[in-house]
């Protein structure tokens, strides 16, 4: 087991980013310190909740709080590939045609309200998500490091949303929510104005070299064999029981224990116990879970049941 985990000055940075996050984002310190645990797991996160509760505004001040380079982007139904990934345009000086990156190629792509997309415009992130790459007008250009795909999405209940693949959602590590904020922190919203004015104030509190630190420190957090026993046990649950349509894969598998470890390591840890396993599981495998019409869970959230179901070492 690694006692030397985490570095206190690497971990100090990191609370610190939590600590100025929080200041902007009232009321909701687990929706942050939820996303804080998916960037260091050198993850991509999807925030998905009603316009107007801060989703815009997390992305923007983590991406700040870590020093990153970053682009917004509005995804609308008319956007192209060509205007995430970036396109060739013909110089006349050079009679050549030379790429110009597109937005992509920043440590954090903000990609707003990314289900007002079509799917051809949605796809066009998915080589980047998985390989840190682009493949464009015949060649393939690596992405910065690190890379985030930050997302927001409004419910697919809403007009002029297109579902996201499956492919599309199994690259997220994350999928969370803010939801409303509670009294208190809506009576200070209320009566201290608007907290993106905030953001051009905040300062960098992490690097970037810091942050891929950081990163290789999760990766070495313990998880003993018992909890990979646990772990597997809850997997194995989603492929045996018929509640659930398909069960989880190998990589959702992978997916788990990563954040498990970004958990630990948050919380002062150098090791995986069972309860970060299950404080990350509804955000890590509840966009890649999907119950059978009519299943009966006793009345409890499908995740919070499967959890019930398995023993916990």
């Amino acid at each position: 087991m690694e006692s030397n985990i985490p570095t206190p000055t690497l971990h100090r940075s990191i609370l610190s980013v939590l600590e100025q996050t929080g200041q902007i984002i009232l009321g909701h310190d687990q929706p942050v310190r939820l996303a804080v645990a998916c960037l260091i797991a050198g993850g991509h996160l999807l925030v998905e909740d009603l316009p107007g509760v801060g989703k815009t505004t997390l992305v923007q001040a983590l991406a700040r709080s870590f020093g990153l380079t970053f682009q917004r982007v509005q995804f609308t139904s008319d956007l192209l590939p060509g205007d995430i990934l970036g396109v060739s345009i013909f110089e006349r000086e050079s009679q050549t045609f030379q790429f110009h990156p597109g937005p992509i190629f920043n440590q954090v792509l903000l990609a707003d309200e990314i289900n007002r997309a079509t799917p051809k415009t949605q796809s066009a992130l998915l080589e980047a998500m998985e390989e840190g790459q682009v493949s464009a007008e015949g060649a393939t250009r690596p992405l910065p490091r690190p890379f985030f795909v930050i997302a927001t999405q409004n419910p697919l209940e809403q007009v002029g949303t297109f579902p996201l693949p499956e492919s599309q959602l199994d690259r997220f590590l994350m999928r969370i929510s803010l939801g409303y904020p509670g009294f208190a922190a809506e009576r200070a919203l209320l009566t201290g104005g608007d907290r993106r004015a905030l953001l051009p104030n905040l300062q960098a509190l992490a690097t970037p070299e810091g942050l891929l630190a950081v990163q290789d420190e999760v990766g070495k957090v313990h998880a003993a064999d018992p909890l990979l026993d646990y772990l597997q046990a809850l997997i194995g649950f989603t492929r045996a029981c018929d509640l659930f349509k398909v069960g989880l894969s190998p990589r959702a598998g992978l997916a788990i224990l990563r954040a498990a470890r970004a958990w630990a390591w948050l919380a002062g840890r150098g090791f995986v116990v069972p309860e970060d396993i299950q404080t990350i599981l509804p955000m890590v495998a509840g966009h890649r879970l999907h119950t059978v019409p009519g299943s009966d869970f006793g009345g409890q959230d499908p995740i919070a049941w499967w959890i019930a179901q398995v023993a916990t070492p």
